[in-house]
């Protein structure tokens, strides 16, 4: 079985004469494992990547159609992961109560009210 095994640092790690000399150590280490793996029969390859700053993303869309964006990113969206429905007398006390929803850092908590056609 294949694995790929990706490699993800801060882009800026490498910046500067301190960066540099970082980068010259990483690559060395990276040239050592490349010799551990073909001692030991390992079938591999592997390659440093451009910065995130050469990127494009392909985007497929309805009907497949295609549109290109710069970046690395490709659009995601997050998990909607529960709810809860409260009965409340106005915004600003829903937002009181948004802010006592637990969530992992990063989470959002999206208030709305319910529509009224009537």
């Amino acid at each position: 079985m294949k694995y790929l095994m990706l490699i993800y640092e801060p882009e800026n790690v490498y910046e500067g004469a301190e960066g540099e000399k970082a980068l010259m150590e990483i690559v060395g280490r990276h040239m050592q494992l490349g010799e551990a793996l073909r001692a030991q029969g390992v079938s591999y390859i592997g390659a440093p990547l451009q910065p995130t700053s050469s990127a494009t993303t392909v985007a497929t869309g309805e009907g497949g159609v295609q549109t290109l964006h710069d970046g690395p990113f490709a659009e995601t969206r997050e998990h909607l992961g529960g709810y809860y429905e409260m009965e409340l007398k106005d915004l600003d006390e829903a937002i009181h109560w948004a802010r006592q929803i637990p969530v992992m850092p990063g989470g959002k908590i999206e208030v709305r009210p319910h529509a009224d056609y009537a």
